[in-house]
């Protein structure tokens, strides 16, 4: 039986390099979850079909064409997750936690979804989410906004990014709109693409979201659902760009925003960027008033965002340029007392707060390409003469320069490098 080496199309590995600033995304966000008083919470990474399918959508492209759907040995329907939102819902109705609002929920994972692989879009990936279950105040709105905000700026991105926002308002305001947008679609439906004629019998909002070049042509004179906004609708969302106004954010409104999937209501927003091709959209959300009854709980209001972990590094590689990894170094014991000596030596040095390499390779000039490779800021090498006179000799692999260094000063002269 031969074995396929490869990872699996539109899957990859995650390490090096990469790997640190994937981790180091997450800690930002994990902090500003502390920040934000926001608790984590860790769902399956699959569930029973109908959660994602009642939820999301059954017309929509996630639940149609993407979802990696099986029956099981139970001969149960099971489903990947492709998102969070509905999931965390899950949980927390089958937790028994609806009458303890107002909820905060801050998660991270794998999703998946089967997609057409190409840069920045994978089928499976990793996103950050946050969900505020309980109040429904365009000040939750904001505060969801503006913690998407605190994450881009810490990780020197929200420079690149601009905020679009929408609403989708409340049901009567999108059967208003529907019919609206339907009936000027009519007039252009010998022009619509296959999907959009699909989406025109079943959810003509979803048009609004084609990819498809004809389509926006069309688009571009379809009526606006700000004139189909109920009065109540319409004073949400100037209470959110009021407030928006308010605290200097910047936002680009977009009436053709609405998100690709049909649980949300009122408030849409992305932060998109150029800086990605078409996979310009870094992180998006908004409110689902309607998702908790829907899936059995009672009614309760809520607003969230999913942020891409895998766009969040390509893009800060394309600004920042190779990522800067902690400093480590490396130990090089020469002489069998020395080896001896250098098992104590690392245990002091990473007791000390220092990422050390210990190597026993043969030969050191195998030792120093090794150092090369891991990309060491010092190399400390001693042999048995070092360690009667209690010296090393540490060699900075930046400069190249050397200097003996007495044991007592060894953690302070590595700190300063």
């Amino acid at each position: 039986m031969s074995f396929k080496l490869q990872p699996i199309r539109g899957t990859r590995d995650i390490l090096r390099e990469r790997l640190y600033f994937f981790n180091k995304v997450v800690n930002y966000a994990k902090n500003i979850a502390n920040l934000y008083c926001y608790e984590e919470i860790i769902t399956p990474i699959f569930e029973d079909s109908s959660v994602f399918h009642r939820t999301l959508g059954e017309t929509s492209d996630v639940v149609s064409k993407e979802t990696y759907t099986f029956v099981d040995r139970d001969k149960t329907s099971i489903t990947l997750r492709p998102e969070f939102t509905a999931a965390i819902v899950r949980a927390m109705i089958s937790n028994g936690l609806t009458q303890s609002l107002p909820l905060k929920f801050f998660t991270y994972g794998p999703v998946f979804r089967h997609e057409r692989p190409q840069h920045c879009r994978y089928r499976q990936f990793n996103q950050i989410n946050f969900e505020f279950l309980g109040p429904d105040d365009p000040k939750s709105d904001i505060e969801i906004i503006c913690l998407a905000l605190y994450l881009l700026r810490e990780l020197n991105l929200e420079h690149l990014v601009k905020l679009e926002i929408n609403t989708v308002g409340d049901s009567e305001s999108r059967k208003n709109y529907s019919q609206a947008l339907t009936s000027y679609l009519q007039k252009h439906k010998s022009s619509l693409s296959e999907d959009s004629l699909r989406r025109l019998e079943h959810n003509p909002l979803r048009i609004l979201d084609s990819k498809d070049q004809n389509d926006k042509c069309i688009l571009e004179s379809a009526p606006s659902i700000l004139n189909y906004l109920t009065p109540d609708a319409g004073q949400y969302y100037r209470e959110v760009t009021s407030l928006l106004e308010f605290l200097n954010i910047k936002y680009h409104p977009n009436t053709k925003l609405v998100r690709g999937l049909d649980y949300y209501t009122h408030t849409v927003f992305e932060f998109t960027t150029e800086l990605l091709g078409s996979q310009g959209t870094v992180l998006a959300g908004g409110r689902y008033n309607g998702l908790v009854k829907l899936m059995g709980g009672p009614s309760i209001n809520a607003i969230g965002f999913a942020a891409g972990i895998e766009r969040l590094v390509e893009l800060h590689k394309k600004e920042n340029g190779e990522i800067s990894r902690q400093k480590n170094f490396h130990l090089i014991p020469i002489g069998e007392e020395a080896e001896k000596q250098a098992l104590k030596i690392v245990e002091k040095l990473r007791g000390g707060g220092f990422n050390i390499y210990l190597d026993y390779n043969s030969s050191i000039k195998k030792r120093m390409q090794q150092a090369n490779k891991l990309n060491a800021s010092a190399v400390i090498l001693f042999g048995d003469t070092e360690i009667q006179q209690s010296q090393y000799k540490v060699k900075d692999m930046k400069t190249g320069e050397g200097v003996l260094v007495d044991s007592d000063n060894l953690i302070d002269f590595l700190a300063k490098i």
